[in-house]
């Protein structure tokens, strides 16, 4: 198992140097940071010139490259153009990013495995024909409408919450932001359970369970299920990172100053520094959790072993 995690932590190195270099050059090309900084006007030669000596931008891009990836490695994340220090806006927006992913994690764990199960077992029932159509339409509608129309209902014109989360985000206005941002992906979960089920359900294992006469509950849960999750929880960690960089619309429906208001702010303003910094960060996030799911496998199935 050691070898097997010293072995993808640096295989993790060459991904995550490119993952950040793509990500380098597609920022790059959005458009001059500068003539955003001077606004509609156009920047006098010795102010633009300055400028770009400032942040760097008067080098070329691969030395803007290495410059930023040896600061990164020293905790540096640059500055953004209005002088506000990068890591200063990851402190202020990640814990709430995070919160609102675990809000969004926990609904895909609860409601997707639940209604997974029941479908799984009730393959061809009214309850799974129900259930496939509610996700078909759940992924079929957009995440800003469902947001749009959440708010609408629930905090407009029923006040049962409010409309926009307060500034410092704390976990009960997340809930209902925390659904919408799952929504699709709970949905998908929902499926892979049900369809994981329903084919385990069939294998030799859990006909010489139910043949041995163990209860129902503990060959579902602990035969059928634990085989099942595999690939859900593939999905699951690889949603970490997507639902982390994908909030955008959710946070900006409902005035969430997370990642994906720091991002939607930044690439408004062709702050080169505030994106790369943080979709840095998120890269790293998502190779981490694709290593822990990696190591979840063997607790879930004892057949896989790693050398």
């Amino acid at each position: 198992m050691g070898r097997y995690v010293i072995r993808r932590l640096l295989q993790m190195i060459p991904v995550f140097a490119g993952a950040t270099l793509l990500i380098f050059l597609m920022v790059n090309v959005m458009g001059d940071p500068v003539a955003g900084l001077c606004g509609e006007r156009q920047c006098d030669p010795a102010t633009e010139a300055q400028l770009r000596k400032e942040f760097g931008l008067d080098q070329p891009v691969w030395q803007q490259y290495l410059t930023y990836m040896g600061h990164v490695f020293s905790g540096d994340f640059g500055t953004a153009f209005n002088g506000q220090k990068v890591i200063d806006l990851m402190a202020s927006a990640f814990p709430i990013t995070i919160r609102l992913t675990l809000v969004a994690v926990f609904f895909e764990i609860l409601i997707g495995i639940v209604f997974g199960v029941v479908t799984g077992l009730r393959r061809g029932r009214p309850v799974d024909t129900s259930v496939l159509l509610l996700t078909l339409v759940v992924i079929a509608v957009p995440t800003f409408v469902t947001g749009l129309l959440a708010q609408l209902l629930l905090g407009v014109r029923w006040k049962i919450i409010e409309p926009s989360v307060s500034p410092t985000a704390p976990l009960g206005e997340l809930i209902l932001p925390g659904l919408v941002l799952a929504s699709v992906s709970l949905a998908y979960v929902t499926r892979l359970t049900r369809t994981s089920i329903a084919e385990n359900a069939r294998s030799d294992y859990v006909r010489t369970a139910v043949a041995k006469g163990l209860p129902r509950r503990r060959v579902v849960v602990r035969h059928l299920l634990r085989n099942s999750l595999i690939p859900v929880v593939t999905f699951i960690g690889t949603d970490i990172g997507a639902l982390m960089g994908g909030a955008i619309v959710t946070e900006r429906i409902f005035n969430i100053h997370g990642v994906g208001f720091q991002l939607y702010q930044g690439i408004l303003r062709q702050n080169t520094q505030t994106v790369v910094g943080f979709v840095t960060v998120l890269v790293i996030v998502f190779l981490v959790a694709n290593l822990l799911v990696d190591l979840l496998y063997a607790v879930l199935d004892p057949r896989i072993r790693y050398a």
